[in-house]
C-alpha cells in the first residue's frame, strides 16, 4: 500500500508540475498523458540487405515515434525481453525537469533495466521541437534502439512559419559486428579500431554490396539485395507542397552530409529552437543533432529525385546512403534518371565550420544569454594510451562509470560509491601542443565529477587536439543532458583565454544540446546549473564514450525529490530495487 501512495503522489506530482509549467508558458491548455507499452527484444533484420540480429521496439527498428504536444506527460513501460541484456533508454534533449531520475542514463541517473523486467518512464515534454530517444546502456544505440520525439505546440498556438505537411526522419551509419564484438575490440590489448561502418541507413534502410562480403557464403538469405527490408526509404511529395523535414542523426561514428538533389532546404529549427533562416544544398549533420528544414517540391515534377547522406570528416570509405525524393503520382520504385549528387570534400572543415557559426537564434525567439559566467571549464580533448588500453580523454583523465549511479550516491551520500576528488578544470594551456602528436604518460581512468553551484553560470570550452595518429585530429560531437547551452562561438587552433571570449556571440547565440568541435578547433559554450541532478556530458560517438570521453555535472542535488526505487538495485543499492 506504502509503494502505491507513493505512485499515486508521483503521478499527482507529474501532473501539477505539467500543468504549471504550461500556465507558465501561457498555454493555459490542459495536458494530455500520453501511454506506451513497449517491449524491447533482439529479431533478425536486414537493414542494409545483410542479415544481423538488431534491438527492436514492437517488431520495430527505428522504433515507434512518440509525438506529443507541449506540456503533455508521457508514459512509458517498457519491457526488456532481451533475456541476457540490460537496458537503459535516454530521452535526448527532453531535460527532465523535475525528474532527473528518468533521464535514462545507465551509472548517472539510474540503474539498467534488468532482462525479464518492466521499467517505467513518466516525464514531461516542456518545450515543443525535434527530439531523440534512444539506447544508453553500453553500446547498445547503434544496435537499432532508437527513435523520435515530436512534440508539437499546443493546439491554437503557431510556428513561424508554414508548411503543408511534417516528416521525420533519422540517419545512421551501421556495422555488421555486433556491439559486443566492437566494445571486446576496443577494451583489447592490442587495440582492435571498430573502423568504417559497413553501410549508411537513411531512416533506418541502407544497400549493402553483397559482393563485397569478405566471407562468402551460399545462404542467398545472409545478403539479399531483394529483401524489402533494404529497399530504399521513399519520401512521397506533392508537386507545389512545402514539407518540414526533421532531420535527426544517431550514427554511431560518422559526421554527416544530408542532400536532395536539385532542391535547396532552408534551416529553421536546431536540436528544439527556431534558427534565423538560411538556406543549405547540404546539412552538415553530427550525430545527436535535430534540425528541421523546409522543403518545397518545385522541381520537374515528372521525375523523381535522390536523397543522399555521405560521411563527412573521415575518409569516405563507405557507400553513401540513398533514399528516393517521390514526387507523386510517379511510382515509388522509379529510380532517378541522374547519378546521385556528389558529396561534399570529407576533409575540407571550413563549409562545416560555415554551417555551425550561420545557426543563430530566430528573431523573437531569441534567450539573452547571461553576459557572464561564474566559472569556466576547458576540457582538452585527447586520446591516450593507460595501462596499454587506448582511450579518449578529458584534461587526461579517461572517464569510467561507477557501479552505483551517480544521482542515488549523491542524493544518499554515498561519498565511497565514487571518487571524491573534482576533475581538473583546464591543462597546461601554455606548453601544450594541440597540432602535435602528444604521448601524454599521466593520463588516468577516472569517476570524479564536476560540483556546480546551483543557479551558477559556467561556460565550457571544448579543445580539440591531435590524435596518437600523426597530423590527425577528429571531430567530436558533445551532448549535454538535463540543459540547453548556448553556442557562444567557435574558432580554429587552441583557444585563447584572453582575446576568444571578446568575440562570443552575446546577442543571439543559438541553444542546443548537442554541438561539434572541429578538428583542431575550439567550441564555446554557456549553461545555467539550474536543474538539480547528475548529468552526462559526453561525446556521442558511441566508441569514444565507451572509451572514456565524458564528465558528468552534479547541481542542487538537495533539491532533489525522494528517488523511486524502480531506478535502484545495482552497486550498493542491491535489494533496494521495488519495480
Amino acid at each position: 500500500m506504502v509503494l502505491l501512495s507513493e505512485c499515486r503522489s508521483r503521478v499527482i506530482l507529474l501532473l501539477s508540475l505539467s500543468v504549471i509549467i504550461g500556465l507558465l508558458n501561457g498555454s493555459g491548455v490542459e495536458a494530455r498523458i500520453r501511454r506506451y507499452k513497449w517491449e524491447v527484444k533482439y529479431e533478425y533484420r536486414s537493414p542494409d540487405c545483410l542479415k544481423k540480429l538488431v534491438i527492436t521496439i514492437n517488431g520495430q527498428t527505428p522504433g515507434p515515434t512518440i509525438r506529443a504536444q507541449q506540456n503533455d506527460t508521457i508514459i512509458v513501460e517498457l519491457t526488456n525481453n532481451l533475456s541476457t541484456e540490460n537496458v537503459a533508454i535516454h530521452w535526448h534533449g527532453i531535460r527532465q525537469i523535475g525528474t532527473p531520475w528518468f533521464d535514462g542514463t545507465e551509472g548517472v541517473t539510474q540503474c539498467p533495466i534488468l532482462p525479464g523486467t518492466t521499467f517505467k518512464y513518466q516525464f514531461v515534454v516542456d518545450r515543443p521541437g525535434t527530439y531523440l530517444y534512444h539506447a544508453h546502456y553500453g553500446m547498445q544505440r547503434e544496435a537499432g534502439l532508437y527513435g523520435s520525439i515530436i512534440v508539437a505546440l499546443p493546439d491554437g498556438q503557431s510556428e513561424p512559419f508554414t508548411y503543408d505537411y511534417d516528416r521525420n526522419i533519422i540517419l545512421n551509419d551501421w556495422y555488421h559486428k555486433s556491439t559486443y564484438e566492437q566494445a571486446a575490440g576496443l577494451s583489447a590489448i592490442p587495440f582492435q579500431w571498430v573502423g568504417e561502418p559497413q553501410s549508411l541507413l537513411i531512416h533506418g534502410r541502407g544497400r549493402f554490396n553483397c559482393s563485397s562480403l569478405t566471407i562468402p557464403t551460399s545462404d542467398t538469405g545472409v545478403c539479399n539485395t531483394t529483401n524489402p527490408d533494404c529497399a530504399p526509404f521513399r519520401l512521397i511529395v506533392v508537386p507545389g507542397k512545402t514539407y518540414r523535414l526533421r532531420i535527426s542523426s544517431l550514427t554511431a561514428l560518422s559526421a554527416l552530409s544530408f542532400q536532395i538533389e536539385g532542391h535547396n532546404m532552408t534551416v529553421v529549427e536546431a536540436d528544439g529552437h527556431y534558427v534565423e533562416p538560411f538556406v543549405v544544398q547540404n546539412l552538415f549533420i553530427y550525430s545527436g543533432e535535430t534540425y528541421s528544414v523546409l522543403v518545397k517540391a518545385d522541381q520537374d515534377p515528372t521525375r523523381n529525385y535522390w536523397i543522399t547522406s555521405n560521411i563527412v570528416s573521415r575518409p569516405a570509405n563507405t557507400t553513401p546512403g540513398l533514399a528516393i525524393f517521390n514526387y507523386y503520382p510517379n511510382h515509388p520504385r522509379r529510380s532517378p534518371p541522374t547519378s546521385p549528387p556528389a558529396a561534399p570534400v570529407w576533409n575540407n572543415s571550413r563549409p562545416r565550420i560555415a554551417q555551425s557559426q550561420a545557426i543563430k537564434a530566430r528573431p523573437g525567439y531569441i534567450h539573452p544569454p547571461p553576459l557572464l559566467s561564474d566559472r569556466v571549464i576547458v576540457f582538452l580533448n585527447t586520446q591516450n594510451r593507460i595501462n596499454g588500453n587506448v582511450r579518449w580523454s578529458v584534461n587526461n583523465v579517461s572517464f569510467t562509470l561507477p557501479h552505483t549511479p551517480y544521482l542515488i550516491a549523491l542524493k544518499e551520500n554515498l561519498t565511497h560509491a565514487f571518487d571524491q576528488n573534482p576533475p581538473p578544470d583546464g591543462y597546461d594551456f601554455v606548453n601544450y601542443d594541440i597540432f602535435k602528436e602528444q604521448e601524454n604518460k599521466n593520463a588516468t581512468l577516472g569517476n570524479g565529477i564536476y560540483r556546480l553551484n546551483f543557479n551558477s553560470t559556467v561556460d565550457i570550452i571544448l579543445q580539440n587536439a591531435n590524435t596518437m595518429t600523426k597530423n590527425n585530429s577528429e571531430t567530436h560531437p558533445w551532448h549535454l543532458h538535463g540543459h540547453d547551452f548556448w553556442v557562444l562561438g567557435y574558432g580554429e587552433g587552441k583557444f585563447d583565454m584572453f582575446n576568444d571570449p571578446r568575440k562570443y556571440n552575446l546577442v543571439n547565440p543559438i541553444m542546443k544540446n548537442t554541438v561539434p568541435v572541429h578538428p583542431y578547433g575550439w567550441t564555446a559554450l554557456r549553461f545555467k546549473a539550474d536543474n538539480p541532478g547528475a548529468w552526462a556530458f559526453h561525446c556521442h560517438i558511441e566508441s569514444h564514450f565507451y572509451m572514456g570521453m565524458g564528465v558528468v555535472f552534479a547541481e542542487g542535488i538537495e533539491k532533489v525529490g525522494n528517488l523511486p526505487s524502480s531506478i535502484m538495485g545495482c552497486g550498493e543499492t542491491q535489494g533496494l530495487y521495488r519495480p
